[in-house]
């Protein structure tokens, strides 16, 4: 019989978990925030950080709560959204838990600091992940390339890249996102063309930042629009 026409006498409780995949960029890396978990199951193991959702809780709540909990960061200064619901009967030993997973992205986050049953936390670059993803808890290596994905998908058609450089930012530091996310390099006169000439991508600040040799750069923060019209298309290997 097939599994949808099962008896609904089979149904079993559940519980309700979320967990997050954290990314921020430091030293022109992507990195997600993981925990090594200082409880069974997975004991020792690199994992999102994550937990159960607390009975009267919003799921946001949930999720606010454990970043704080796990890692001592504020989720209000990131980026937040829900990224999937993950329902696998096997992905946890303990039963039957439905995870809701949230990506969160900010600009240069702080050092982490563990606590509650995360035994440290620490910034990870994704790079190296991506070699010995097998080793993450659960099926948090499953979410994270999702997450990773959906960042690279979503920086095409929204402002969302805005989000890692802070406040203000020049073009340039802009394209490193780019180019960081998508693994690719890109033109720097093209880049700057193609997100001057998308309305409300960004706007100038009317000042400039001064580096240690060379002239200084003008520096822009978000416009008003977060839908890219044109959108800015990877794959090609530079924007054209």
């Amino acid at each position: 019989m097939d599994d949808w026409l099962k008896d609904s006498a089979e149904v079993e409780a559940s519980w309700v978990t979320v967990d997050l995949a954290i990314f921020t960029l430091r030293g022109d890396q992507l990195m997600v925030l993981l925990v090594e978990r200082g409880v069974e199951p997975f004991l020792g193991r690199p994992a999102l950080p994550g937990g159960y959702v607390q009975k009267g809780e919003t799921l946001r709540e949930g999720a606010l709560r454990e970043l704080w909990e796990e890692a001592g960061i504020d989720g209000g200064r990131l980026h937040l959204e829900q990224l999937g619901a993950y329902g696998d009967p096997r992905r946890d030993p303990r039963g039957r838990v439905v995870t809701i997973a949230y990506l969160a992205l900010g600009p240069d986050l702080p050092v982490p600091v563990g606590g509650t049953d995360a035994e440290r936390a620490y910034w990870a670059p994704v790079s190296e992940l991506t070699n010995d993803a097998e080793e993450l808890a659960f099926d948090h290596a499953v979410i994270v390339a999702d997450a990773l994905e959906e960042i690279r998908r979503k920086i095409e058609y929204t402002a969302v890249a805005t989000v890692f450089c802070g406040e203000s930012f020049t073009l340039s530091e802009l394209r490193t996102v780019y180019e960081v996310i998508w693994g690719q390099y890109l033109d720097p006169s093209n880049f700057r063309r193609k997100v001057l000439n998308t309305a409300g991508f960004v706007q100038s600040t009317g000042e400039q930042r001064l580096p240690p040799t060379g002239r200084p750069a003008a520096l822009y923060c978000r416009g008003s629009a977060w839908l890219l019209s044109p959108p800015l298309l990877r794959g090609t290997g530079h924007t054209a």
